[in-house]
């Protein structure tokens, strides 16, 4: 799938105030290949009920760091199972009980943060996205978030070429909240990234 910078501008003009249905439709609709990624954080669950809602056997890719808490991990399977997700799970090539006793998890001002980051995230990711070459990426990105977010929209085009489309872009949490009570689905807010550390800080993934 492929759209010119003014198209994109006018789709996200129409989508706007499109219910994420809607959205969703749309991009299953004039896909090849859709894939969509998770990591189980606030909110997630959103955007895998929706997408799963109109695809039931999309790919969910889920590129698993190694450092997620207990409750992260127990709220996966739990989501895995009660949306009878299609998950395909990427992990880094070292164990994080090797990492760790050689690196540990640096501090993000540290050097060797960049080389952490690569490892147990962007590595995987980039093996998942050249396994699968999606056209159209689901995540769930929204306005306010970070900086870098601020200035993306409900679609942008990832720096590989592939249509990101976020259709809880413009969504508030307390939107969510009452859309995650609706279809009686459980949240997760005991999540850590330790590539990020701080909420508002990107970790180049969605560069």
């Amino acid at each position: 799938m492929s759209f010119s910078e003014k198209e994109i501008q006018k789709l996200n003009e129409r989508f706007k105030e499109a219910d994420p249905s809607v959205i969703i439709d749309w991009a299953i609709e004039n896909a090849k290949n859709a894939v969509v990624t998770t990591n189980f954080r606030p909110y997630e669950v959103a955007i895998l009920n929706a997408v799963a809602d109109v695809k039931k056997d999309i790919p969910v890719i889920w590129c698993d760091t190694g450092y997620n808490t207990p409750n992260t991990y127990k709220h996966a399977e739990e989501i895995i199972e009660k949306l009878g997700l299609n998950i395909d799970l990427y992990v880094p090539k070292q164990t994080s009980a090797h990492r760790d006793s050689v690196m540990g998890i640096p501090q993000i001002d540290d050097p060797k943060h960049a080389v952490f980051t690569e490892q147990v995230k962007l590595e995987p990711f980039k093996r998942a996205m050249a396994a699968h070459k999606p056209d159209v990426w689901f995540t769930n990105l929204r306005k306010g978030q970070t900086a870098l977010r601020d200035s993306l929209d409900i679609l942008s085009v990832s720096k590989g070429g592939v249509l990101k489309v976020s259709p809880f872009y413009h969504w508030s949490d307390a939107q969510l909240d009452a859309y995650l009570e609706e279809k009686q689905l459980p949240n997760e807010h005991k999540y850590f990234d330790p590539t990020k550390v701080l909420e508002n800080r990107e970790c180049g993934l969605h560069t």
